[in-house]
């Protein structure tokens, strides 16, 4: 265990608006934070947030994966620790190794937990010994479509295929008959392969309309692990969520302190140290099932600051350099009640597919009870290898209802053109009677396709270009010197000087007025199916001669980290096919055409 004294300076191995907080809570504390950056993240404003800056010498897709390069750049910024936020290295137990190694403290729980509670197979076993209950499924990994459908004949359907390593709705389809599995290992084995770089799946119960709860937990190193309330994130789409509130609704105070007492037992069976968070399937009953660890700081660790008043990523770092928790039992007393959106570059009309694109308009709400959590501004441009977040918009209010009300008008009031976003769908779900009553389960979109919006006019993928210049002298130039990121301001005598500006995807001009209203998907013309987004193609479901119906999957095509189904949009044959695995498409290509 470190001593228990702060790090001088953390290396934030992460971007977005997770960076960003993570170095608000660093400033806070009296410490220096360093960005780490990618092709095209020089104007950031993580980056710009930071004290000091880097940029990651890798030639990956996606650099902040890259442990060698993200270790050089805590070598060279001097950095004492690292906090890896969510995603990316977070869970990267080999990241952790490479830490230590390193001699950095890593912001997190140590890589045993990491590993013990990565193997979901493993961790269910875990749970098992600890006296929580797993949802039914396979003691191991199925290493076939057939082993897959052995169990599931004998169990019954419908039955989830999931990831082994992975988590997040990352490798998770669900088959609801035999014939559908060989489609959903296929599906959930290539995927995790390609996020997780580990194809192993598992097979469990498909639990019908269950309530997706979470308990977000603290650990320290002193033998301390309270549980600080759970959230309802049952409002999903693609098994990932949108919608997070804290305290659940509808959960009674006996079901609440076994779901807390259930997540410190896992907790203390690893080990655990740090911020992390246990996540249960909730059937009609009052059932609860272990679904599984998050091992990092949750996407929506915002709403229980808001309700308990804790900083949990300040509480991170200081339980990293030795420190015990700064609360007890006691002082968790949550308060009100607080909601999350997740704003998405994405067209909710259009099965969520995603848009990215640059932010003509880009204006946040105000106002008691709102925070929002974002990292973009006027011309930021949402890059196509990145997720689709824009910010998280979250309000709190003594109850329930002052919540909703809240966040209906900060979705009112919240503005932003150039490019789709889930903010219509949000408020057409605070407004369903469903959710008013607190009775959401994970298949609320589905069951209520009334939600979703018609699909919007708006412009996605729009081609990045060259930043304007601003009028007015340039007071301020940016500069790499070996690497580092620095900011010259020039003397007045030179204010007046022209000086090139580096063309960054990262702030664009504003699309023109025929890219706004060009709309964002490109509709099926006669015999031809084009893609509707710009992306990877992953996978290919027919070959040319093969009939198919209106609804069937055609291909599969990775954009912002989604993988979107593409379906004939006619009955008849597959004339053509015009993509492969692995090709690169844009929007309007021809993927296939059906005669």
């Amino acid at each position: 265990m470190p001593t228990q004294k702060l790090p001088g300076r953390v290396l934030v191995a992460n971007r977005g608006e997770i960076a960003r907080r993570i170095i608000r809570a660093c400033h806070e504390l009296g410490i220096q934070a360093v960005a780490a950056y990618g092709p095209g993240e020089e104007r950031a404003l993580h980056v710009e947030d930071a004290d000091d800056a880097y940029r990651l010498a890798s030639d990956a897709v996606l650099p902040y994966l890259d442990i060698e390069a993200m270790i050089e750049v805590a070598r060279r910024s001097g950095a004492a620790a690292v906090h890896p936020g969510y995603g990316f290295l977070a869970e990267n137990a080999a990241f952790v190794g490479a830490c230590a190694e390193a001699g950095l403290i890593f912001i997190g729980p140590p890589a045993s937990a990491i590993r013990a509670m990565g193997d979901k197979v493993e961790a269910r076993r875990i749970a098992a010994l600890a006296g929580v209950e797993a949802v039914p499924g396979t003691d191991e990994p199925v290493g076939s479509a057939e082993e897959a459908r052995t169990w599931a004949d004998h169990h019954g359907y419908p039955v989830a295929v999931k990831a082994a390593g992975g988590g997040g709705g990352r490798g998770f389809r669900v088959a609801r008959h035999p014939e559908e599995l060989a489609d959903a290992f296929a599906g959930s084995a290539g995927e995790a392969a390609r996020y997780f770089g580990n194809p192993a799946v598992y097979v469990e119960r498909y639990l019908e309309q269950p309530r997706h709860v979470e308990v977000q937990l603290f650990a320290d190193g002193h033998g301390n692990a309270l549980a600080l309330g759970e959230r309802d994130c049952s409002v999903q789409r693609r098994h990932q969520k949108l919608i997070e509130e804290t305290p659940a609704p509808g959960i009674g105070e006996d079901l609440r302190q076994n779901l807390w007492n259930a997540a410190v037992s896992l907790a203390r069976a690893v080990d655990y140290r740090g911020a992390g968070t246990v996540e249960f399937l909730l059937d009609a009953n009052g059932r609860f099932y272990f679904l599984e660890m998050n091992t990092r700081i949750q996407v929506e660790h915002t709403i229980t600051e808001a309700v308990t008043g804790i900083d949990l990523v300040k509480e991170q770092i200081r339980v990293a350099a030795g420190f015990p928790l700064s609360f007890q039992r006691t002082d968790v007393q949550p308060r009100g009640h607080a909601i999350e959106c997740r704003i998405n570059a994405e067209d909710p009309g259009r099965g969520f597919a995603p848009g990215p694109g640059t932010l003509a308009t880009y204006r946040e709400p105000g106002g008691p009870g709102i925070r929002v959590d974002g990292a973009m501004d006027v011309g930021a441009t949402i890059l196509p290898a990145y997720d689709s977040l824009i910010a998280k918009l979250i309000t709190w209010g003594r109850d329930r209802d002052e919540a909703i009300a809240r966040m209906e008008r900060a979705l009112a009031e919240f503005r932003i053109s150039g490019v789709p976003t889930t903010i219509p769908f949000h408020q057409a779900v605070l407004a369903h009677p469903v959710f008013r009553a607190g009775e959401v389960a994970t298949t609320f979109v589905a069951d209520h396709p009334e939600v979703l919006p018609a699909p919007s006019a708006v412009a996605g993928a729009v081609e990045a270009s060259s930043t304007p210049e601003a009028p007015g002298p340039q007071r301020e130039i940016l500069v790499e010197v070996d690497g580092r990121r620095l900011a010259v301001r020039l003397p007045e005598a030179l204010a007046s000087v022209s000086t090139p500006r580096q063309a960054t995807p990262g702030r664009s001009r504003p699309p023109t007025k025929r890219q706004r209203e060009s709309g964002g998907a490109i509709a099926a013309d006669g015999t031809e199916l084009r893609s509707p987004i710009q992306g990877t193609v992953v996978r290919v479901g027919v070959e040319t001669g093969q009939d198919v119906r209106k609804g069937d999957l055609i291909c599969v095509v990775e954009a912002m980290k989604m993988e979107n189904e593409l379906v004939a949009h006619r009955d008849g044959t597959v004339t053509a096919l015009g993509v492969a695995t692995g090709d690169a498409v844009k929007i309007g290509a021809v993927l296939a055409e059906i005669g």
